[in-house]
């Protein structure tokens, strides 16, 4: 069972900038799809990015384009997630989620991130 666990979550005030990190239990080259969730109170869940292991093609939501960045690095077991031009919508639970094929079988336990106004 592969564990993925977040970190760099944290209070920054709107326009500022965080670095998310998920950490894999196991080398991320066998988790295909890797990719960010979010989900904010009172809504979904909802997609936020996402890499493919197989040809590093990524994908992001219309609302982070332009100020989110994923990468993975597939020696460090890690995918990160910058986060440049924070605004207070963007406030929510962040989730590592992969898998080896294009489903996503596993999830992390979720990061903290609030933007202040």
């Amino acid at each position: 069972q592969v564990q993925l666990v977040e970190s760099g979550g944290g209070l920054v005030q709107a326009g500022g900038s965080l670095r998310l990190s998920c950490a894999a239990s196991e080398r991320t080259f066998s988790l295909n799809l890797m990719a960010w969730f979010r989900q904010a109170p009172g809504k979904e869940r909802e997609f936020v990015a996402r890499i493919m292991g197989s040809n590093g093609i990524t994908r992001y939501a219309d609302s982070v384009k332009g100020r989110f960045a994923i990468a993975r690095d597939n020696a460090k077991t890690t995918v990160s997630l910058q986060m440049n031009n924070l605004k207070p919508e963007d406030t929510a639970v962040y989730y590592c989620a992969g898998g080896p094929g294009f489903n996503y079988d596993y999830w992390g336990q979720g990061t903290q991130v609030t933007v202040s106004s």
